[in-house]
């Protein structure tokens, strides 16, 4: 799959906080968690980590339920974030662990106390191949245990594991095995909650067995695009049937910005820097909605439901979407996009698509440049720019109107750029509840307060909120809303108080169920100098 110049970049190694958090103030906030970390992975294994993965989550501000249908995202990461510290198992640690020491074996262990420790160890399954003699055996791909019936916090785990095994270590080689690695998990990014923790937690999964196996200090290292594609498929070991977005804003993400993220005809990721004083707060509806867990009912049965209509609506409008081979027809997954596409005129095979449309481009350049750079141009002396004035007075309109129409949009103005987004975030949650069907009464509720705090006197003026939606998948989780920086507290205590169901909590219970972030870095590796 080729991957576009921000997925592209090198997954980064940092060696300080600094670094992996985007700003020294972020980074105070967090260091105790790392400390903590650090003590107790040497507590409970005896020698010091070599490395700390780090995974954020993220939420979501436009379009949800379509980037499975090959829609663009437009994500964020926040600040919470699942960290696995890790290492490879020292040879003299094999009286404490026996079977410590086979290749890719792994003691894992939680800091959360309902986490119990656990000892996996990959295996190689022989099966008859179909392009051999029945005589013959083939070695198969790597193989872990998970049991999508049951999913527990290992299981995320192992499907990180998975995509690392199966990508970097042939199964048929005697040469290249993984080693025996120790690990302890943390995090903050509330489970089941549309913060996308199960992605971040293989995402960071996967980049501490990268690690911790030295494949960052090889040619082999991934790309960030190529992290993206790995995590899709490891997800998909815990049954979730995920379109991208969730990692894309994990690994590529960058502070201050949102990620606009593409999918066709390739992997596209776009960092769009958001107004200085843009603060998100999510708030958890308490309402759990866990996306592996509850998948046959409500994520996968979703995505079925929409490539169906997929199917069902390029039959009605006689579009040609499979292949024929003589009298056989091969049936393939067709998307919504698609459908669009060529209903409208535009489709394109994915390979010639890029350069069909430079062509096109192109040319289209020249016929209008050719007519319109002699009416653009300055119309004395030497000069190659053109100021403000003679461009309003050249584009027939008054200054107020191109002003608005040309200039709303660019540095300067913020809270016009504040507004804009917040209507687009309020009129995705009408669609996600109204027409895809996929909140919750509770959700709602909490959307509900949240605008209502444009009603509120905070000393300031109103209360500056510009929108709050659902976010991630739905059928519970959390709210997230967009508030300027400086209202973000009076709109915390607000929520706090309106909500009903957070009646009679502790302040340190709602602490961890409403709170502000901004756009945070995406994953990376945090490397040990001594």
């Amino acid at each position: 799959m080729t991957v576009l110049p921000a997925a592209d970049a090198p997954i980064p190694i940092f060696t300080t906080l600094k670094e992996v958090y985007g700003s020294l103030a972020t980074a105070a906030k967090h260091a105790e968690r790392w400390d903590e970390l650090v003590r107790e992975f040497e507590t409970k294994f005896g020698h010091k980590p070599t490395y700390v993965a780090r995974a954020p989550g993220r939420v979501n501000l436009i379009g949800e339920h379509i980037d499975y249908a090959d829609f663009g995202v437009f994500p964020a990461a926040i600040e919470h974030d699942i960290l696995i510290a890790c290492a490879p198992r020292p040879a003299s640690t094999v009286a404490a662990h026996p079977d410590g020491h086979a290749p890719g074996s792994v003691v894992a262990e939680n800091l959360h106390t309902r986490y119990t420790r656990q000892v996996f160890m990959p295996t190689r399954r022989h099966t008859l191949g179909d392009d051999v003699p029945l005589d013959a055996v083939r070695v198969a791909p790597w193989h872990l245990d998970i049991d999508k019936s049951e999913l527990r916090w290992e299981s995320y785990v192992k499907a990180g594991y998975y995509g690392v095994l199966n990508h970097f270590f042939s199964p048929s080689s005697v040469s290249s095995v993984p080693v025996p690695v120790d690990i302890l998990v943390t995090g903050n990014v509330p489970p089941g909650s549309g913060l996308s923790s199960s992605a971040a937690m293989v995402v960071s999964s996967t980049l501490a067995f990268l690690a911790a196996n030295g494949i960052f200090d090889g040619e082999k290292a991934p790309t960030k695009g190529e992290l993206v594609n790995i995590a899709m498929e490891n997800e998909r070991r815990v049954g979730v049937n995920s379109g991208g977005m969730d990692q894309s804003a994990s690994v590529i993400a960058l502070p201050g910005s949102a990620l606009y993220v593409s999918f066709v005809p390739s992997l596209h990721a776009e960092p769009i820097g958001l107004p200085r004083d843009a603060v998100f707060v999510c708030a958890n509806s308490l309402v759990v909605s866990n996306k592996a867990e509850s998948a046959k009912h409500q994520y996968n049965l979703r995505v079925a439901e929409t490539l169906a209509a997929a199917r069902l609506l390029s039959h009605r409008l006689n579009l040609q979407v499979d292949s024929t081979d003589g009298d056989n027809t091969k049936r393939r997954l067709v998307t919504l996009r698609e459908v669009l596409a060529r209903k409208s005129g535009f489709y394109q095979d994915e390979q010639d698509a890029q350069l069909e449309d430079l062509g096109q481009l192109r040319k289209g350049l020249v016929d209008v440049l050719g007519i319109a750079m002699d009416y653009l141009l300055p119309e004395f002396g030497n000069r190659t720019d053109i100021s403000l004035d003679e461009m309003i007075n050249k584009s027939g309109m008054d200054e107020a109107e191109f002003k608005e129409v040309y200039l709303s949009g660019v540095d300067g103005n913020e809270e016009s750029k504040l507004q804009t987004l917040g209507k687009l975030m309020n009129d995705s949650h009408d669609s996600c509840h109204r027409q895809f069907d996929c909140s919750h009464p509770k959700v709602n509720d909490l959307v509900r307060v949240a605008r209502s705090f444009r009603e509120v006197e905070t000393g300031r003026g109103k209360g500056r909120i510009y929108g709050s939606r659902m976010t991630g998948a739905g059928w519970g989780g959390c709210t997230v809303s967009l508030v300027h920086r400086e209202d973000v507290e009076s709109f915390i205590m607000h929520v706090k108080k309106k909500y009903a169901s957070y009646e009679g909590m502790s302040e340190e219970d709602l602490a961890s169920c409403v709170f502000a972030t901004e756009p945070g870095m995406g994953a990376c590796v945090f490397k040990f100098t001594n």
